[in-house]
């Protein structure tokens, strides 16, 4: 009998780890899609870097992501859709381009990398399912970046991306 008390008492716990988060991931609504992010990786990875990539960046004038109001009063139902665009950019265009001569700078990059590619694919599973519709309004505001980006040279570019991917966390964090 008492050891069938603690079978239940273990199976309990058990249960309710495999349900709560890991540590570090937290669970961000994008319009109708939900996905764990480990958002303390990511800015404590982008947080040791950020000094050294924002002093690469040759041009202090211009803007890629804040340009009048990119990210700003997005629609709940397009959140989904610019952020997967948003995604798939740093993974493509960004992360690519952002070569340094440091290694450890390298790693950093390649970390954060690494956690866009996962959400991404969580969020693909949601377009799949016909639960991430792009609407105009996110489609401008996308444009409007990719327009920003291909207005630089290509590294000049995603150093800029790169420094202002504080901004992108940012507004991830900021829910609806």
């Amino acid at each position: 009998m008492k050891g069938s008390h603690m079978f239940l008492c273990l199976l309990s716990v058990s249960c309710w780890l495999n349900w709560m988060p890991m540590a570090g991931n937290k669970i961000f609504d994008f319009g109708p899609c939900r996905v764990p992010m480990t958002m303390t990786e990511i800015r404590s990875g982008f947080t040791a870097i950020k000094a050294n990539i924002q002093a690469r960046d040759p041009i202090r004038t211009l803007s890629i992501l804040s340009h009048p109001h990119s990210l700003h009063k997005i629609q709940s139902s397009n959140r989904c859709c610019i952020t997967y665009h948003l995604l798939n950019f740093y993974v493509v265009k960004v992360f690519r381009h952002c070569k340094t001569e440091d290694p450890y700078v390298n790693r950093k990059i390649s970390s954060i990398a690494n956690s866009f590619l996962s959400m991404r694919r969580k969020l693909e599973q949601c377009r799949e399912q016909n639960k991430c519709v792009c609407g105009q309004e996110s489609t401008e505001k996308f444009n409007q970046i990719i327009a920003n980006y291909e207005g630089l040279n290509v590294t000049s570019a995603a150093i800029k991306s790169l420094g202002e991917l504080d901004i992108l966390l940012d507004w991830m964090e900021k829910s609806p």
